[in-house]
């Protein structure tokens, strides 16, 4: 056994994919490829850069020599400078070139900000194999009538497939909070160390339109459109803020979700995937946990609560910067994606393989029926003579007697039968019955299930790709 402490988000939860991002690999490749693209540039715009010197240094952008950087960064307690060190080790015709006139944040920010973005697409892709697969469901049981639910008390008859929408809906939004900010992403770009650009405009003798120049380009060469145009050292936080929230708001979509599937597990309607040799408990060989679905709940109140760290980053930061945000963003950023691309491929698996069990429900929903049924029953008996306002306090009578059996009896709800011998409203048993079909209570549910899916699933999922889910941990 190891001796050191493991996050379980990278041992247990999180996928691969998602783990490479934000690894070391990804971050100081991106340096170079930062450091590169503003040395091409700086040549571009008549800085003494030769061709020589940016193909050294392309030679080398993936091969990085950790232990070089490691070594450096023991001596001058500097992450950047120990990298920009180990770099010019390997390319020593361009080590006087590269950063050349930026700061620490040039690399830092930029890729930081390069990351999120990335995981973002990928949190999309993940986003939308929830929807897919929760919309398969929905139309696969758009019609199967099921008792609804306000306060967890029993109300009016949905469909499944009508409550699946829900849990769609909720995750729509996050979708559409996803793509409006991905549609105004930009780098940080090429600021210097106030935001001032000062370093950038002496090394070209005052040319502010070079300036402007360098900052657009560097981003281009990177795959950006744009820049921020208003910096201090640093790119603002909020970015970091609205990211995260972003992720909260998706943890807090697949909270209800799970929650839901919980519940009607405990109700035995629909129940969450289980393995063949899958246990349940180490005690009551019996149970079928909903574990799945509880470490949804459990990893989703992680980034629930992690909201407030970029929040309380964001607003404690001074003037042009202070460094207590990256101890924090170092921490927080990283855990809240890998946090919830394990809570989007748990909802995945989750809701591609559920269990639905339409004797159960028909049996729950069979027992509330008759007394939702009362206005119906009661339409018939004054079409046939009777008077609506006694036979309003009869059923209210009868109702409550009904509902005393069941509860402090329990015994079967016998309202039908009260109803079919009271002479008041001359009504058979056969005729009470065949006012109690499920399918007459759910409204336009089917109906929406179809709209929703054609004019609201289908548009928002046009042109996103869907990846395969990851393979998690039981």
């Amino acid at each position: 056994m190891k001796n050191t402490y493991e996050s379980p988000l990278t041992s247990r939860y999180a996928s691969a994919e998602m783990q490479a991002l934000f690894s070391p690999d990804m971050k100081f490749k991106t340096w170079r490829k930062l450091w590169i693209a503003l040395a091409e540039t700086e040549k571009e715009l008549g800085l003494d850069i030769t061709q020589e010197q940016i193909d050294e240094l392309k030679k080398f952008q993936d091969d990085i020599n950790y232990d070089v950087a490691k070594a450096r960064e023991k001596e001058v307690r500097h992450d950047v400078m120990s990298h920009v060190y180990a770099y010019g080790v390997q390319c020593p015709k361009a080590a006087g070139i590269i950063h050349l006139g930026a700061t620490s944040c040039f690399v830092g920010d930029n890729t930081d900000l390069i990351v999120m973005y990335e995981a973002l697409e990928l949190i999309k892709e993940r986003l939308a194999k929830v929807i897919t697969t929760l919309s398969k469901f929905a139309d696969e049981y758009k019609s199967l009538p099921t008792l609804g639910f306000t306060h967890f008390q029993p109300a009016q008859p949905t469909t499944v497939g009508k409550r699946a929408t829900l849990w769609i809906q909720d995750f729509l939004l996050d979708l559409e909070s996803l793509e409006d900010f991905l549609q105004r992403k930009r780098l940080r770009g090429a600021k210097g160390t106030t935001g001032t650009q000062a370093s950038f405009l002496e090394l070209f003798d005052g040319d502010y339109e070079k300036v402007k120049t360098l900052d657009k380009t560097v981003a281009h060469k990177m795959g950006y459109d744009d820049v921020f145009q208003a910096t201090g050292q640093t790119y603002s936080r909020k970015i970091d803020s609205q990211v995260i929230n972003i992720l909260a708001g998706i943890a807090q979509s697949a909270t209800k979700f799970s929650n839901d599937i919980r519940l009607l597990q405990h109700l035995k309607e629909v129940e969450e995937p289980f393995e063949k040799h899958q246990i349940g408990s180490s005690a009551m060989a019996y149970k079928r946990n909903p574990m799945r679905s509880e470490r949804i709940a459990s990893l989703s109140r992680y980034v629930i609560a992690d909201m407030i760290n970029p929040a309380m980053t964001v607003s404690g930061q001074w003037f042009e910067r202070t460094l207590d945000d990256s101890a924090n963003k170092r921490i927080s950023v990283p855990e809240a994606f890998l946090a919830i691309d394990a809570v989007l491929n748990l909802c995945a698996n989750v809701s591609d393989g559920l269990v639905v069990y339409p004797k159960v429900i028909e049996q729950r929903l069979m027992k509330e029926l008759p007394f939702m049924a009362t206005e119906n029953i009661m339409m018939d008996a004054v079409k046939k003579g009777g008077n609506r306002q006694e036979l309003h306090e009869k059923i209210r009578v009868h109702s409550l007697e009904a509902a005393k059996m069941v509860k402090v009896e329990g015994k079967e709800n016998d309202l039908v039968d009260r109803i079919a011998n009271d002479p008041s409203f001359g009504i058979t048993k056969e005729e009470i019955l065949a006012v109690l079909k499920p399918e007459l209570y759910v409204g336009c549910a089917p109906m929406q299930v179809d709209e929703f899916l054609k004019e609201v699933v289908a548009p928002a999922l046009k042109g996103v790709e869907i990846i395969e889910t990851a393979e998690i941990t039981v």
